[in-house]
């Protein structure tokens, strides 16, 4: 009868959690969403890179780790829906360097802005990652020699990186990052709805979600 009882308890309180995790991610995703009405900027700052048409409706911001496999990976996903949606869908780049050494890289991509070459260097730096990282740590020297294939100058990036602004820059990403719950990478909002749960199905969904909310037939 005890064992009944407890399993009977066990079930109560397993059953309790999972309403309460359903009612989290909900509650999450609702005042996130008004968050991204009422305050815009802690998803997307003056600083940040921003890549589609003036005139798209759907926002799709990504906390990246260029350091990160994981973000690398989904670089070609979101070539794609951009690609499957022409002018539907803005992308922004937000940084959360997570890794070792990581921070180095965001600098470097900063200073790719100043040669206009952020996008080429960003698609570089991720294509090539397992060139330059180890162990889940950046190898800065194996860096360098693979620039110049975005076309930058490198000796103006090894000077432009220690500009104190891409410091500041940083610590704003890692703050809004912290304000809205990401705790690793990537970390997608779409509209400031928050990616939960994680993978390419369920971003294509909150994505096509979206695309449908904001361009009814």
């Amino acid at each position: 009868m005890k064992k009944k009882i407890f399993g009977s308890a066990v079930a109560i309180l397993l059953g309790s959690f999972l309403l309460a995790g359903i009612y989290y991610k909900k509650h999450r995703a609702a005042s996130l969403g008004f968050m991204a009405q009422e305050n815009a900027s802690t998803f997307v700052r003056p600083h940040s890179s921003i890549r589609g048409s003036a005139e798209a409706k759907v926002y799709v911001v990504k906390f990246t780790d260029p350091a990160c496999e994981t973000c690398a990976a989904f670089a070609g996903f979101m070539e794609q829906g951009m690609a499957a949606y022409p002018g539907k869908i803005k992308l922004v780049i937000r940084y959360a360097p997570f890794h070792d050494g990581a921070a180095d890289i965001v600098r470097i991509l900063e200073a790719s802005k100043k040669q206009e070459k952020f996008w080429e260097t960003l698609h570089l730096l991720y294509a090539s990652q397992d060139q330059w990282t180890a162990h889940h740590q950046v190898r800065l020297d194996r860096v360098w020699p693979l620039l110049p294939r975005a076309g930058l100058d490198v000796a103006r990036v090894r000077k432009d990186m220690n500009d104190p602004e891409f410091a500041r820059i940083i610590e704003q990403d890692l703050a809004d990052a912290r304000t809205l719950g990401v705790h690793k990478t990537p970390g997608f909002f779409v509209n400031g709805k928050p990616l939960e749960p994680f993978g390419t199905k369920e971003l294509k969904d909150l994505i096509e979600g979206e695309i449908r909310a904001q361009y009814p037939p």
